[in-house]
Parts: structure tokens; C-alpha cells; sequence
């Protein structure tokens, strides 16, 4: 399993798809960033993305154009 560290830098360097187990047992796959080029304007991206429960990570969902976030120990895959 990958670190949130590791996820993180991933996410920076483009799009990822990231599939994990949803908090209902539902399995998710999720095209997401954390690469300025995607998203939206907004103030701080460390202050978004930094202030959060170690276990989790909040990244931009580019399909469904909004901020997602899941746990790092629900993690099944990472495909950059």
C-alpha cells in the first residue's frame, strides 16, 4: 500500500485514478489531482489539502468537478 505521502505526490504530477472501498463497503474508482493546472481558483492548496485528518486525503475529482476525499487505508489501487 502506498503512503498518503506518496499518493500525494502523485496527485501533484497529474491525473491519477485512485480506487478504494467507500465508508458504505462500496468500491469507487476515482479519476483525481492535486495538479494546479486542474484545479479550480482558490486561495491555499496546502491550506485544502494539509489541514486534514492524517488518515484521509482530500483531492479534485476531475469528473465530477469537485473536492473529494478518502481514507489512505481504504486504498486498493493507485494507477498514475
Amino acid at each position: 500500500m502506498q503512503s498518503k505521502d506518496e499518493i500525494k505526490k502523485l496527485a501533484r504530477e497529474g491525473v491519477i485514478t485512485v480506487t478504494f472501498t467507500k465508508v458504505d463497503g462500496s468500491e469507487r474508482v476515482m479519476k483525481c489531482t492535486l495538479n494546479k493546472t486542474h484545479l479550480p481558483e482558490q486561495k491555499d492548496l496546502e491550506e485544502a489539502t494539509t489541514k486534514d485528518n492524517p488518515k484521509v486525503l482530500a483531492v479534485w475529482d476531475v469528473e465530477k468537478n469537485a473536492w473529494r476525499s478518502f481514507r489512505i487505508d481504504s486504498v486498493k489501487e493507485v494507477a498514475a
